[in-house]
């Protein structure tokens, strides 16, 4: 079995802000798997299907970004899954918008969710998706640039970005993270040549 979670804050003011581009890819990824996260479970909201012969646990944490763990765990140890099946979504701001990194373990890079997931898992052996939102500009507020909102041509590039980093998490269940860090982690979809 896997768990596959998307971070992001839960209010209506944070939808489309860089901070929740995890419910972003989640998003595409429920709409690419035909089912909506609605089952109110595990401080989230899921949805459980069968993907390829494999369960699937689709998660969106409703604790706030900070406490994302809270509902990973309670999920994990409900079904007792390994951290090595745990896949998470999620924005990084070292990466510009349209690229993708994929990674099998590693620390929390400064990302408060993912700190709340080594944490509350006691391991940061679970895969992951990183998913590029584009960097603080000079004097710019780190907290102000992940919650704001991104611009319409940010915008087309990160839903592209999204359906990518779906694509990603279903590569990991299929092929492994070499595979899928093979196939994902050069990519760039913002159209620039750098």
């Amino acid at each position: 079995m896997y768990l596959i979670a998307g971070l992001g804050n839960p209010d209506k003011k944070y939808d489309r802000t860089r901070h929740n581009t995890g419910f972003m890819a989640m998003d595409a990824l429920s709409s690419m798997l035909g089912t909506e996260l609605r089952d109110k479970r595990f401080k989230g909201l899921t949805s459980s299907l069968f993907y390829k012969g494999e369960k699937l646990l689709l998660i969106k944490p409703m604790t706030y970004m900070n406490l994302s763990g809270e509902a990973v765990r309670a999920a994990a140890d409900f079904y007792r899954i390994d951290p090595s099946h745990i896949i998470i979504l999620y924005d990084d701001i070292n990466f510009s918008c349209g690229r993708l990194r994929v990674r099998g373990s590693g620390s929390a890079g400064g990302h408060n969710g993912i700190k709340s997931i080594i944490s509350c898992l006691g391991s940061d052996g679970f895969p992951r998706v990183r998913i590029g939102v584009g960097g603080l500009s000079e004097g710019e507020d780190l907290v102000n640039h992940v919650l704001g909102k991104f611009s319409k041509e940010e915008m087309d590039i990160m839903e592209r970005s999204c359906t990518e980093a779906a694509r990603a998490a279903l590569c990991i269940i299929e092929e492994g993270v070499p595979e899928a860090m093979n196939r994902f982690n050069g990519m760039d979809l913002s159209g620039s040549e750098g």
